[in-house]
């Protein structure tokens, strides 16, 4: 049946749904000409399907939503739909989340035909109204896309507008938009919906695109590139409405955001002015540009997992809404692209419930990877950029008109996830065993061009090659100096997961990469060479060698960064530190420390000729995680310290009543340090969602070795087991007491009424020097890892 059929046979119905009388709902509703003949019985009131689409009531009619709205009992009339703008009939059931994150509001919308988000911002009044302003965000996993309008109010002063979107009478907050156009391959899709504005309120800019645009402008200094910008035209509609509309710089992608009055709202078009009344407004979003094949929730796990779906049924639509069949996304709605190493982490602590097999989530995280090696040197991909935002670096940066991607090798710790990763698929799993030659037999080339006449096979030997490259002159006798180890390349500020201007206080040399990552890819390097010898063809010797500089950087590496500060000395920079810190003015805790304090810096080589930047962290959780270490003496030491620093109180150690932050400089011996970690910076005394899964997990992996017939030595050590298990039921409990945010990516807090009080980061004012407010996202992958990281109650 064609969509103009369909048209016309619903119009044709159309009184009769409106004139309906009171009846008693006990029979299904018969209709000869209703194709799928069914109704749905509200009370008293019973309401036909038309081919298959169910009709909905209001007040004491049924009507259709397509060209309806429901009011307060009122039928308010909907522009009549295009014939073309039906779409394909989808044969999942669409999924659609809201998530709320004042003063961020977040809504999600997927079916087989488009997947997108919805942000809708109000400030609060706690808000600082200098980062926090009406907004309205749509956002696209197909090509990083996105279109941004921000507004401002007419009458009243800043802070008095507030927008928000209304629930329809579907029950549904947002419906998608699906238009044929004869002039693309690719229908235009997207999502539409309905604001509601308080008060008269003027649109202040718009912004089509690509996200990365977006995100530019509201983190950077707020910068639009003309050749972006002034491509936008904005025209008045037939319906009273408004519309925005930009064709790429591709010149086949169009990006249209329209506004159109519901009700009683009025939209009024002046030169470039838009206002609008106090009322109600139906906006709409689309663009015709190819979508991702999206995993569903029930396909994203494997089959002993699928209660999952169900039982936490908004963290497995958020993972599902982030999941694809080519790659997985890194978090909704800032970073909706591939980034290699929030994928790989993910999938390492996901594992356990991650769908497996050509077609799973596990193998497109592997696959993703491996496609964008950089055949050159074997390094994996950080970041890519794709869409829009690629064909503008293309244009600007190598002045030539091209859409292909543009992929970003600057980190130096994704290599090391890679082997670690494939180790515990191939060698952990049964369907990994069975699929690591032919997923590592596929062709690349289809994302990275440049990859075309290679193998998976042949870009993961190249990684192992550079691994096995870079970890050769520290392995080697008398090689045990810091100008061997992994450092940031030049010409960067960041390298690692704390990826943020001050995030590693500039030090050049991470902790993490170093002393857990390294090794550990070592160790898998070894295991997958003694598993398959012919995955890394032509180095036989690897299986003993990877193990012999394995232990080295083990054993080698964790001094350098040791940190050791006498009791008296760590009680005074405690005290120190209260009576300065313009964000925290709760107790110093001093009386926890009964013994000299131990941790491990988070670098070497840190700004102002800092040699160890002596803050407090939480990195230990990769040692915690990826290692099983054979050193007694070390080993004893390290779990002993990474208990006391989670167990100890902010500032003595990690732990507030809202999480474990990151860092915490109150005792490092550097003023530069407690200025720069503060509770408003990305990486700063905050709390980040994985690395609680990561520390949870990883004290876990430790614990259950003592359960091994070879116990390390710090089983028997009644102390040190006591703090570790005591450490990991304490962060439990701490989770347990925060299960309501662990799904977000990062937060902070203000300390108020003697407690640590939960707080948006990106509602507190950016650091000075650091550009626009950081605003965090609501679902981040590597946040929704607690789908998979469960207390042990064998450990309790």
């Amino acid at each position: 049946m064609g969509y103009s059929t369909i048209w016309r046979k619903a119009s044709s119905l159309w009184w009769l749904f409106l004139f309906t009388v009171e009846c008693t709902c006990w029979a299904p509703f018969e209709n000869p000409d209703l194709t799928d003949p069914q109704s749905t019985c509200f009370g008293d009131i019973l309401c036909p399907f038309v081919d298959g689409i169910p009709t909905l009531r209001c007040d004491r009619a049924c009507y259709q939503y397509e060209r309806y709205a429901c009011t307060d009992g009122r039928l308010l009339a909907l522009d009549p739909p295009n014939p073309d703008s039906f779409a394909p009939r989808c044969p999942n059931q669409a999924t659609s989340l809201h998530l709320s994150d004042p003063p961020y509001e977040n809504y999600f919308y997927s079916d087989c035909n488009v997947d997108a988000q919805v942000v809708v911002t109000t400030p609060l009044q706690t808000s600082d109204l200098s980062i926090i302003s009406p907004r309205l965000v749509i956002a696209w996993p197909a090509g990083n896309s996105g279109a941004c309008a921000f507004f401002e109010p007419q009458d009243g002063k800043n802070g008095s507008l507030g927008i928000e979107l209304v629930s329809k009478a579907t029950g549904s907050d947002l419906s998608p938009v699906y238009v044929t156009n004869f002039l693309s391959k690719y229908p235009s899709v997207g999502v539409e919906g309905i604001l509601h504005f308080n008060s008269s309120a003027f649109l202040t800019l718009s912004i089509l695109g690509s996200v990365r645009t977006i995100r530019d402008f509201t983190e950077g200094p707020s910068i639009l590139p003309p050749i972006i910008q002034d491509a936008t035209s904005l025209q008045s509609t037939k319906n009273g409405g408004v519309s925005l509309s930009r064709l790429w710089l591709d010149n086949e992608t169009r990006i249209t955001l329209s506004f159109s009055p519901h009700g009683n709202g009025t939209i009024t078009v002046e030169e470039d002015q838009v206002s609008f009344n106090p009322g109600i407004y139906t906006f709409s979003a689309h663009l015709n540009y190819p979508q991702l094949e999206q995993l569903t929730p029930q396909e994203v796990f494997n089959p002993a997992s699928q209660e999952l779906a169900t039982q936490m049924s908004d963290e497995a639509t958020s993972l599902a809404f982030l999941s694809y069949t080519e790659k997985l996304l890194a978090g909704a709605w800032r970073f909706l692209t591939y980034f290699g190493r929030d994928s790989m982490i993910s999938a390492l602590l996901l594992q356990p419930v991650l769908s497996e097999g050509n077609g799973g989530a596990i193998e497109a995280v592997i696959g993703a990877v491996l496609e964008r090696i950089n055949k050159t040197d074997g390094t994996a991909c950080h970041e890519e950029t794709i869409g829009d935002y690629a064909t503008y670096l293309n244009l600007v940066e190598k002045n030539i008109s091209s859409t292909q991607p543009i992929f970003d090798y600057n980190m130096v710790d994704t290599d090391y996830f890679l082997p670690v990763l494939m180790q515990r698929y191939f060698l952990g799993s049964p369907m990994g065993m069975l699929r690591s030659r032919e997923l590592l037999a596929r062709e690349a080339g289809a994302i990275d061009s440049t990859n075309r006449g290679l193998r998976y096979g042949d870009l993961a030997r190249l990684n192992a090659e550079k691994i096995m490259d870079n970890a050769a002159p520290f392995a080697a006798p008398g090689g045990q100096v810091k100008e061997n180890m992994i450092r940031l390349k030049e010409d960067t500020v960041v390298g690692q997961w704390r990826d943020s201007t001050y995030g590693s206080g500039g030090g050049r040399i991470p902790y993490d990469v170093n002393t857990a990552l390294v090794p550990a890819a070592l160790r898998a390097i070894a295991a997958i060479s003694r598993f398959d010898p012919s995955i890394y063809a032509g180095h036989d010797d690897w299986a003993d060698l990877a193990d012999e500089y394995a232990q080295v950087w083990e054993d080698e590496t964790l001094p350098l960064f040791q940190v050791t500060i006498p009791a008296d000395e760590a009680r005074n920079r405690l005290e120190s530190f209260v009576s300065t810190s313009e964000y925290y003015n709760g107790p110093s805790h001093a009386d926890s420390i009964d013994s000299d304090v131990i941790f491990h810096g988070l670098a070497l080589e840190g700004n102002n000729d800092i040699p160890l930047v002596d803050v407090m962290n939480t990195d230990d959780c990769f040692r915690l995680f990826l290692l099983n270490t054979t050193n007694e003496a070390q080993l004893t030491l390290f779990l002993n310290q990474s208990a006391l620093n989670v167990l100890r109180p902010f500032p003595a150690g990690l732990m507030t009543s809202v999480g474990v932050v990151v860092a915490n400089p109150a005792l490092g011996e550097e003023e530069i340090l407690r200025t720069n970690f503060t509770n408003n910076a990305y990486h700063g005394t905050v709390v980040w969602s994985w690395q609680l899964a990561m520390i949870a997990r990883g004290l876990e992996t430790q614990l259950a070795r003592c359960n091994d017939d070879k116990a390390p030595a710090f089983c028997a050590d009644s102390k040190v087991y006591g703090n570790v298990k005591l450490a990991y039921n304490t962060l439990w409990d701490n989770l347990e007491a925060n299960r309501e945010t662990l799904s977000q990516e990062v937060w902070s807090w203000r300390y108020m009424d003697n407690d640590f009080q939960f707080t948006p980061l990106g509602s507190l004012p950016p650091p000075p020097g650091v550009g626009g407010g950081t605003e965090s996202n609501i679902r981040q992958l590597w946040s929704l890892t607690f789908l998979a990281v469960k207390r042990n109650e064998a450990f309790k």
